[in-house]
């Protein structure tokens, strides 16, 4: 860590009346974390997605494994487990001195139970159990077996995904009537603005579209650092402005990596405030409607593939990133370095689109892009190029910039989803089949993260085989099939592999993951119990 002079600051009640967003000062005696973020976020681990989601949920709960810096699990809320020989069936046994935020302990029946909750709801990221998880049982109070309908290779990794919530703090606070018959709303609305959780943090404000806060629970079971942060802050901002703002006055502790090349540059030369590139294994896909005319062919769609200037958006848009390699992440286990993704090519391109049948008709059929503001970002940089690339064969695509919340609106909507939107993908768990499920499997069809709307049941049939392969050798060789079938049907445009790049302040704080220390996964590599902030420095 980097160390300065003291500096003292005097703390803003309101930062400017751009936003109208409220800074939180750091007070007498408490040491902050915060950061402005892409909301709106949910604090529900049944329900919530984001990045800023997920980053809360992994600091507000516990999961039965964790991963270490190379992503492989390691016991956690689980002291240990085993697998029955078929594969099919995984036991836990529970640590006995775990307790929720409440006093209460943590037992098998609320491991059970928000599984049971989870798969219920069906959102968030349950489809990457949905298709395998058949029960789990509470065999005593602190050991919980799941039974699965099929194998599932990939289980203990998923499961860095599984928060586990206070059964009977949610059954305390349901809202009747609601959609899950006695179970009310199954705690949702609860959920909106408080936990249930065992972790290192717990919710003590919430103002919506503002900000959030998490306290440090001092009786936390598990490790934290010493001088980890007492508070998280989330603050529901995106504008470079009010965040340029925020860092130079030492009002936020790090940003979120979608501000675009020239607002990084521009907060890199603020003194003790460096940029950080966090390996994460993202990828930028533009998602294209393949059920939406034009993009229902699939040669309008490889001649838009041939049009796209990757190296352009790139040079651009990501200038520490690399040009995409296909539908799985290079740095990601599984990855077939074989499956060769599209290229600039306008004759292909044209060749392409004389193919399609909507080629005499050109006029007639204009591409939304939609990207998410404010302006100046890596987004509105892709939409630009794009538009003229596409402007080059006779496509004529219309950029419209949206709200993050009009994105989640739509989403789950064949007909209101657009033609194309582009948003940065990370791996769930640390191999390809996270990214080949989440992003192309049909149980995710109206999630977020998929706007291709495949329906595929081919490769649903082949991924769902893949995912049931216990062998990891014989599990990645299936993963290439998939990789190699995904470029052909060309339903996406793999832009790049950007380094998430944000900036931190260098000062007074101390965070692994930039310097190379952390866990690169979504969710974790923020994870605050390993984070130190010296207050005294700044």
């Amino acid at each position: 860590m980097k160390t300065g002079k003291k500096i003292f600051l005097t703390v803003v009640a309101v930062l400017v009346a751009l936003t109208g967003l409220t800074v939180l000062g750091t007070g007498a005696d408490k040491s902050q974390f915060r950061s402005p973020w892409d909301w709106p976020a949910q604090w529900d681990p049944a329900v919530g997605m984001t990045w800023g989601s997920t980053g809360a949920h992994t600091a507000l709960y516990d999961t039965l494994v964790y991963p270490d810096q190379r992503g492989n699990p390691l016991p956690h809320a689980a002291a240990r487990w085993t697998v029955s020989e078929d594969g099919t069936e995984w036991t836990f046994f529970l640590r006995t001195d775990i307790k929720f935020h409440d006093g209460t302990t943590l037992t098998a029946e609320d491991v059970a139970f928000s599984m049971d909750r989870w798969l219920t709801i069906g959102e968030g990221f349950s489809y990457i159990f949905s298709p395998v998880i058949d029960r789990v049982e509470a065999v005593d109070d602190y050991t919980a077996k799941f039974h699965l309908s099929i194998p599932f290779g990939p289980l203990l990794t998923a499961l860095y995904k599984f928060y586990i919530v206070n059964k009977d703090l949610v059954l305390e606070n349901l809202v009747k009537p609601g959609p899950y018959g006695e179970l009310g709303d199954y705690g949702r609305e609860f959920l909106q603005d408080k936990d249930a959780g065992s972790g290192p943090y717990r919710i003590t404000e919430y103002r919506p579209g503002d900000y959030m806060i998490m306290e440090r629970a001092d009786d936390y079971w598990g490790y934290v650092t010493p001088n980890a942060p007492d508070q998280v802050i989330q603050y529901g901002l995106m504008e470079a402005v009010p965040i340029r703002l925020m860092m130079e006055k030492r009002e936020a502790e790090f940003t979120n990596p979608w501000l675009s090349p020239e607002t990084m540059e521009a907060l890199d030369a603020i003194e003790g405030v460096d940029l950080a590139a966090i390996p994460l294994g993202a990828v930028q896909h533009v998602e294209m409607h393949t059920k939406k005319p034009p993009l229902d062919d699939i040669h309008f769609r490889k001649a838009m593939a041939y049009a796209t200037d990757y190296e352009t958006i790139v040079q651009q848009a990501f200038p520490t990133g690399k040009v995409g390699a296909g539908p799985v992440p290079s740095s990601v286990p599984g990855y077939d370095p074989n499956v060769k993704p599209y290229y600039l090519d306008l004759d292909k391109a044209l060749d392409e689109l004389k193919q399609s049948k909507y080629y005499e008709d050109l006029d007639q059929y204009p591409v939304e892009f939609w990207w998410i503001g404010p302006g100046g970002t890596a987004q509105e940089k892709i939409a630009l190029i794009l538009q003229a690339n596409m402007a080059k064969i006779g496509i004529t695509l219309k950029p419209v910039e949206v709200p993050f919340a009009r994105l989640q609106d739509v989403s789950s909507d064949m007909d209101a989803s657009p033609h194309m939107y582009t948003l940065t993908m990370a791996s769930l768990y640390h191999e390809a089949g996270s990214m080949l499920h989440f992003r192309y499997h049909s149980d995710g069809a109206r999630s977020l993260d998929q706007n291709e709307w495949l329906l595929d049941s081919e490769y649903d049939r082949l991924l769902d085989d893949a995912l049931a392969t216990v062998d990891q050798a014989e599990r990645f060789a299936k993963y290439s099939k998939l990789q190699q079938y995904i470029v052909d049907l060309c339903p996406t445009l793999f832009l790049a592999e950007p380094a998430s790049t944000l900036a931190y302040q260098t000062e007074y704080l101390d965070w692994p993951i930039t310097y190379g220390e952390g866990i690169p996964l979504v969710g974790y590599f923020m994870d605050p119990r390993w984070i130190q902030v010296f207050p005294e420095l700044k």
